[in-house]
């Protein structure tokens, strides 16, 4: 199968109960600019929610720029990140500067994830293993 990076409408998270789901799981990692929400899902494929306050940038225009940032390497990376419900905050104000810091966050947290779920489907199995033997 050929893999496309173009990012389509079911890798995106709207709906208000979707991003409350995430929220509610209440898994998330945080680094300088990024917090990183996330709840594992049963699609096949990664979806990414974007929030960037007012609190954090005051002109829309910065917001855009930094959802902009944020949805183009969610794009080049998808098919390295597990199928999961992603949800990132920025913290604080990055601009164009501050890029390949960006990225290397944003690396880094998908990383974690990718670490942190591989190893929570893990313990999973181990729990359904036991219970088959104590069947």
């Amino acid at each position: 199968m050929v893999q496309t990076y173009r990012f389509v409408k079911q890798a995106r998270i709207i709906k208000t109960d979707e991003f409350s789901s995430v929220f509610n799981f209440r898994k998330r990692f945080s680094l300088k600019h990024l917090v990183m929400h996330y709840q594992p899902n049963n699609l096949q494929r990664a979806r990414i929610g974007l929030v960037v306050g007012k609190k954090t940038a005051k002109l829309a225009v910065s917001r855009n720029y930094m959802r902009r940032v944020l949805r183009e390497l969610f794009r080049l990376n998808q098919h390295n990140i597990c199928h999961v419900d992603l949800i990132i905050r920025v913290q604080k104000k990055f601009g164009k500067l501050d890029h390949t810091q960006i990225k290397q966050e944003f690396d880094a947290l998908i990383y974690k994830l990718d670490q942190r779920v591989i190893l929570s489907q893990q313990k999973s199995s181990q729990v359904m293993k036991q219970a088959n033997d104590n069947l």
